[in-house]
């Protein structure tokens, strides 16, 4: 006997972004985790507005990527702390994404970053098809994922090579390249946010901080300031150098002498 199948008049439709959930019901773990976030996003974004001037990147924090289909549907994403995608819109539809959908662009992140709450063996864990590790290394592929630990104050990086995850050691200055971007990701040591911690900060590759916003106002600022003091010390100085010349032409004067002005 042969048994055939009647081809379906239905084909297949795949769920985009706007049909899967963009929350699992779980919250921010500390008051830390959403200031990393916009730290990160902030510096970097002026960069990559020059590297991108027709704003093909996206940037996710706390952002579902959905990478296989379950049932319930979140069952099947991983929601990164941060995470950046090159070359993909921004929007879809002219609508913010909800999440990152796999199926539906293909193209990987450049780098996952996770923000350790507890001790570190869910951002570690490589149990086949359910850990976190193993997802990122064998299905999502990011080339960087970092392990960001704000109690220990590091960083663990990975890049991927070879079908793996291979530990990333750290340059002279114990950051870590991310070459495709020009950029160095580190530890930094400061307040930001009214928060004083050891925060996870970009440095362009001669080592230079990438500054926020704020901060980059602020040397605006202090740069205006410090030149208008320059400007204020010049006037000075050429106050005192006509009162020098008008102190010098009357004692000439009082000798009988009419100086010679040009």
């Amino acid at each position: 006997m042969t048994l055939t199948t009647k081809p379906s008049t239905h084909p297949l439709t795949l769920p985009d972004h706007t049909q899967l959930p963009d929350s699992d019901g779980t919250f921010v773990k500390n008051f830390q985790e959403h200031p990393q976030s916009i730290l990160l996003t902030d510096s970097l974004t002026p960069l990559l507005q020059k590297r991108y001037p027709d704003g093909q990147y996206a940037i996710g924090q706390d952002s579902g990527i959905y990478w296989r289909m379950t049932d319930p549907p979140e069952k099947g994403a991983e929601a990164p702390d941060w995470f950046y995608v090159p070359n993909v819109p921004p929007t879809l539809n002219g609508e913010p994404r909800r999440s990152y959908v796999l199926w539906q662009e293909f193209i990987a992140p450049l780098i996952i970053l996770e923000f350790v709450s507890g001790n570190g063996s869910e951002e570690r864990d490589r149990t086949p098809w359910t850990g976190k590790f193993f997802v990122y290394e064998q299905v999502i592929r990011p080339a960087f994922y970092g392990i960001y630990e704000v109690k220990k104050a590091s960083v663990e990086m990975y890049r991927f090579v070879a079908n793996q995850f291979e530990l990333l050691p750290a340059n002279d200055r114990g950051h870590y390249s991310i070459e495709a971007l020009g950029v160095e990701l580190g530890i930094w040591h400061g307040r930001y946010q009214n928060l004083e911690l050891p925060w996870l900060r970009w440095w362009d590759a001669a080592g230079n901080l990438l500054p926020t916003g704020f901060e980059y106002a602020e040397q605006e600022r202090q740069r205006a300031d410090q030149e208008h003091q320059r400007a204020d010390q010049e006037h000075q100085r050429a106050d005192q150098e006509h009162q020098r010349n008008q102190i010098l032409m009357a004692q000439l004067r009082a000798a009988g002498i009419e100086p010679e002005l040009s």
